[in-house]
């Protein structure tokens, strides 16, 4: 018994027919080339070359339909890799460069719209419903064809894509020469050049193509640009166009995993985001030594425990930012910050070991906030402070000179 599909095939192609298909294939061609300049405005603008050889694809494929046409009894089981070979040949890589999937599409729909209308007509009354059928069967596997080679090439870009932003990021956190930085951007394609910041964490538990896919879908929703890279155990992301960054991170945040997320400072350009990466990482090594830390936290927040981890450049940061200020500012200053902050943060204790009026005491302690940006009042900023001063004077002491 036959199934359905079998029953509707037409009875094969008549001699008459394959001969006057390849009789008329000049005429067919013309009458491609003449659709194609007449239907479709983006291929009247390209380039002479890039059009010419679009062209020679069509007329190519117009030919191959013949060929299939001639011998479609022994062909109908051609592979889509053969069909995409016999027209394409040399080309799917330059075609792919050349326009884009729907410009293809169409330079397709439009080769096969010409086939469609004259083939039935160039062949005998009997011939037509096979014709029909072949040319229906033909753009099938033309379609596919199609389909394969932008797959491929999108597949091969991504790969190359990939290869490129993560030498990039290499760059960034090894902090390499501003050329080099440069030219790595450039071929990637990176645009942002304000709003960028760097943040560390720990990766969510997808496996890495699902961790990326999400992260630069959240990223397009979110109009900013990204640099991806999983690092052992840590996801390094590199953020452009930052405009809010404390709600920016936020949104990124959702393709980390659990524990701590540190951001460097904004940074311009690509060629400072080093400093915001170098922030960023030390930030993380020691951000566990603050449990309730924000999440995401900047590194400039994780001064003291960055500090107390080794970091130099933080210990430079409390004594340039605090210790010198406070210093500068009268010896009363430092002396105010080390006895409220011994003493539990009481003013009347704080008062009473300094024989002044709590009044003054308040006025002192508002006038560290301001010169340094953190208020002895609140028990983070207090504790702040209190590894400032202790930096700040470790400093003093190892920068005199010898006597």
């Amino acid at each position: 018994m036959k199934n359905s599909w079998t029953a509707k095939i037409p009875r094969p192609v008549s001699a008459e027919a394959k001969a006057a298909v390849r009789a008329h294939l000049g005429e067919l061609k013309t009458a491609v080339l003449h659709q194609l300049n007449t239907s479709l405005p983006w291929y009247r603008d390209l380039p002479a070359n890039q059009r010419a050889s679009l062209g020679e694809i069509a007329q190519q494929g117009l030919t191959t339909f013949a060929d299939w046409f001639e011998h479609s009894e022994n062909t109908v089981k051609t592979s889509v890799s053969g069909v995409l070979h016999s027209v394409f040949g040399n080309a799917p890589t330059e075609l792919s460069r050349t326009v884009s999937l729907q410009q293809a599409v169409q330079l397709l729909r439009t080769v096969l719209q010409v086939v469609e209308t004259q083939v039935p007509a160039i062949v005998a009354e009997p011939d037509k419903a096979a014709a029909r059928y072949a040319v229906v069967f033909y753009s099938r596997e033309i379609a596919f064809a199609l389909a394969e080679v932008y797959a491929r090439a999108a597949e091969t870009r991504g790969s190359w894509d990939a290869r490129l932003e993560a030498l990039l990021l290499d760059s960034i956190l090894a902090g390499d020469r501003a050329d080099e930085i440069r030219s790595r951007a450039a071929a990637t394609g990176w645009k942002a050049n304000r709003g960028i910041t760097v943040m560390v964490g720990q990766p969510d538990q997808l496996e890495e193509p699902q961790l990326v896919a999400k992260l630069r879908e959240i990223a397009t929703r979110a109009d900013l640009e990204i640099l991806i890279g999983v690092l052992s155990d840590r996801l390094v992301i590199v953020l452009g166009d930052v405009n809010d960054v404390e709600a920016d991170t936020k949104t990124i945040q959702r393709g980390f995993g659990e524990g701590p997320i540190v951001y460097g400072r904004i940074v311009d350009s690509l060629v400072d985001a080093p400093i915001s990466a170098q922030e960023a990482l030390e930030g993380f090594s020691a951000a566990p030594a603050w449990p309730a830390a924000p999440r995401p936290v900047a590194a400039s927040e994780l001064l003291p425990e960055r500090a107390l981890n080794g970091d130099t450049v933080a210990r430079a940061a409390l004594t340039s930012q605090v210790y010198r200020p406070l210093s500068r500012a009268g010896h009363s200053l430092l002396e105010t910050v080390d006895v409220y902050t011994t003493t539990g943060g009481s003013l009347e204790a704080t008062a009473r070991q300094l024989f002044i009026h709590a009044n003054t005491v308040r006025y002192r302690l508002k006038r560290v906030a301001e010169l340094t940006g953190w208020d002895p009042t609140s028990p983070r900023d207090a504790y702040v402070l209190q590894v400032a001063l202790m930096t700040g004077r470790l400093d003093t002491v190892l920068n005199q000179p010898e006597q």
